[in-house]
């Protein structure tokens, strides 16, 4: 049901007070209409990205709580102008599911990670990857940890993939925007980023491979389409600085 619209009916308006549980409501929760699960029982969501008590939403499964010890599954719907991802939504829903040891699974994903270069003599080289899971070649990059900047995702998760060391330039970030499956839309931010290093030390349960290539070659081995623009991007962006 991610990405689906649906109507919420609130049975407990944002700051009602929950007498079983002993908590105060910090979102607006209710019932998802004409939905039911494979048990024939209704289905309840949490709302996000609205302020004050309502008494209907009409919004987008944005994610999908389960509870642990079989204890069924909530739904988050937010408006479709609005954008949550992991974090986000586990701080919204503290206030009730903070105790129970809940796993979520979000439609949106956000991930940061670098074009990683060092001057070779008169050449430049990129450093790429090809990851275990989806076996393509692309830049270093991963998924935002809780209170991090995106750049400190970016040079957190360069060093853990590759054990190489990033100094981020300024006045580069491009932002990639794809859709995982179908059913999960992706946001990637890519820094521009120098290193003096050489040596590779490849994070093995999750890198196949990885590489330094001139941009010749960089751009041959590329996978997709998004990665190969941001960097011909970077080029002229070295084209440029080289004028200035």
């Amino acid at each position: 049901m991610l990405g689906k619209f649906v109507k919420v009916r609130v049975t407990a308006p944002m700051y009602s007070y929950n007498k079983r549980f002993g908590f105060r409501y910090q979102l607006n929760y209710g019932v998802v209409e004409n939905v039911r699960t494979p048990r024939n029982t209704v289905q309840c969501a949490y709302i996000m990205g609205i302020t004050h008590p309502v008494r209907n939403f009409d919004g987008r499964v944005i994610a999908v709580v389960r509870r642990s010890g079989g204890r069924g599954i909530v739904w988050v719907v937010a408006p479709k102008s609005t954008r949550y991802i992991i974090h986000d939504v586990r701080a919204a829903i503290a206030f009730a599911e903070g105790k129970n040891n809940c796993t979520i699974e979000c439609y949106y994903e956000s991930s940061c990670g670098a074009v990683v270069f060092r001057e070779d003599g008169r050449e430049r080289r990129f450093l790429l990857i090809r990851n275990r899971r989806s076996a393509h070649w692309g830049f270093p990059k991963g998924h935002i940890e809780e209170g991090e900047s995106h750049e400190q995702t970016a040079m957190r998760e360069v060093r853990e993939e590759t054990g190489i060391d990033i100094q981020i330039l300024p006045e580069f970030e491009r932002r990639s925007d794809y859709v995982i499956q179908g059913k999960i839309e992706k946001t990637v931010f890519l820094f521009l980023a120098s290193t003096t290093q050489t040596e590779i030390v490849r994070q093995e349960e999750e890198i196949e491979e990885c590489g330094w290539f001139s941009f010749d070659d960089a751009m041959k081995t590329l996978n997709y389409d998004n990665d190969k623009r941001i960097l011909a991007q970077a080029r002229d962006f070295f084209l440029e600085h080289a004028r200035a």
